[in-house]
């Protein structure tokens, strides 16, 4: 069978073709023993198991592929403080209780990476401020009241910006207004995951590379990861698979709906860079289906987009992402575009992260649905402070319902695709 990575090289994008040095990591080819074993190569892996290091614990992370080869190494680059789930949606499903709770937590993820950055020396080129953009007076309003509810929340690096606000950022005339995040920023993402793995080898960690999990053997007083060449013998694991975990556990494989998203990357724009994003920020819509941009060290414009929902790559990326691109910004209709790419994400149906147990001595953590950069790194930190016997935040993440796709596996992308028309609808008529 071929390796469901394409032999574990990573995708032909800007990311990858920038990435600073690694070094090469083994396959796991015998059976070894641990403390505990991180199955997943990507920021919720790589953020527990530094997390665990620097609580003294012996840590194995095993990765089908490469360091940050899934999502970790392809998103849109952004801190983005909060879940794809609103604060008022988790009230309304959840109750008040838990929209408290996720409103204490949802900033600590960017404050987690730019520490581990700060600590760790990791060369990702961190820049400042996110904006979320309103394409119409009905998005503008949505956001004057989400910025009222995140000021509940104590959160107070957020500002409004009228038209002309939004402009002194974004030289566009697409947009209404928006939210400006003093707190948000942007970065290189493969290079933070290779940053992360390099810290944790620094701290006694070991790293495989192209180790696919195959299956894995509870017992009551140890977990056997079992992996294609070799096995992991150890007292805890915690599974960071999210949407490439593909079928080794199927209790999780049918909680999350992989759906892709794709990114284009330009030439560098040199001055022309400058005066269409002056101030260097990211930005995204706050469309359902939104579009997502930012400005590379080499001034290269990153535009990401689109949705495939159950994981598929569309034909042809340019052709989905440029015309969205070219609506913001008429002036890129004829640079030339120099990389495409797409990548997964694990979408779960109520939008809300799921955080839980499958044993005892097995964790795990998914279901970001397209606002992982933080979310994952939180997670990570959450569930190294209780396998640390902190067990406040992940308890109360566990207890959060997770709700099903209706009709199951054979529904859920028909299903998915229904509810994306009718918000596209909504968003294009401002409803």
């Amino acid at each position: 069978m071929p390796h469901y990575s394409d032999q574990g090289q990573y995708p032909d994008s800007y990311y990858a073709a920038s990435r600073n040095p690694k070094p090469d990591r083994p396959t796991l080819e015998n059976d070894i023993q641990t403390e505990i074993c991180v199955v997943g190569g990507g920021y919720s892996g790589l953020s527990a198991a530094l997390h665990l290091i620097e609580t003294d614990h012996e840590v194995v992370v095993l990765e089908g592929a490469q360091i940050g080869w899934g999502a970790s190494g392809r998103n849109g680059g952004q801190i983005v403080n909060g879940l794809n789930a609103s604060l008022q949606k988790i009230k309304k499903s959840y109750g008040q209780d838990n929209a408290d709770f996720v409103g204490q937590l949802v900033t600590r993820g960017g404050k987690i990476i730019r520490r581990f950055i700060s600590d760790y020396n990791i060369d990702c080129d961190l820049k400042e401020k996110n904006i979320f953009a309103a394409l119409n007076k009905g998005q503008l309003r949505d956001l004057q009241e989400t910025h009222a509810l995140w000021e509940s929340h104590g959160m107070h690096d957020r500002e409004m910006l009228d038209k002309a606000g939004i402009q002194e950022h974004v030289k566009t005339d697409a947009y209404v207004g928006g939210v400006i995040d003093h707190s948000g920023g942007h970065f290189h993402p493969l290079n933070l995951a290779l940053g992360e793995a390099a810290a944790v080898e620094q701290g006694g960690g070991t790293i495989y590379e192209n180790t696919l999990v195959v299956d894995i053997e509870y017992a009551d007083d140890a977990i056997k990861v079992i992996t294609e060449f070799g096995s992991v013998t150890c007292k805890q694991a915690v599974i960071c698979g999210n949407a490439y975990l593909n079928k080794v556990i199927p209790k999780l494989t049918d909680r999350v709906m992989p759906v892709s998203t794709q990114i284009i990357a330009t030439e560098p724009l040199g001055e022309l860079a400058d005066q269409l994003l002056p101030t260097d920020v990211c930005v995204e819509d706050v469309r359902y289906i939104l579009d997502y941009y930012r400005l590379s060290a080499d001034k290269r414009m990153l535009f990401g987009g689109g949705t495939v929902y159950g994981g598929q790559d569309p034909a042809d990326i340019t052709a989905k992402i440029r015309p969205n691109m070219n609506k913001i910004f008429p002036e890129l209709r004829d640079v030339k575009i120099d990389y495409a790419w797409s990548g997964n994400f694990a979408l779960s149906f109520s939008r809300v992260p799921q955080m839980g147990k499958l044993h005892d001595r097995v964790y795990f953590a998914h279901g970001y649905s397209g606002h992982g950069v933080t979310g994952s790194h939180l997670f990570g930190q959450i569930i190294a402070n209780a396998i640390n016997g902190n067990t406040a935040e992940f308890d109360t993440f566990a207890k959060i319902p997770w709700i099903p796709f209706p009709g199951g596996r054979a529904l859920r992308v028909p299903y998915s695709m229904m509810g994306s028309w009718w918000y596209a609808l909504k968003d294009r008529t401002g409803m």
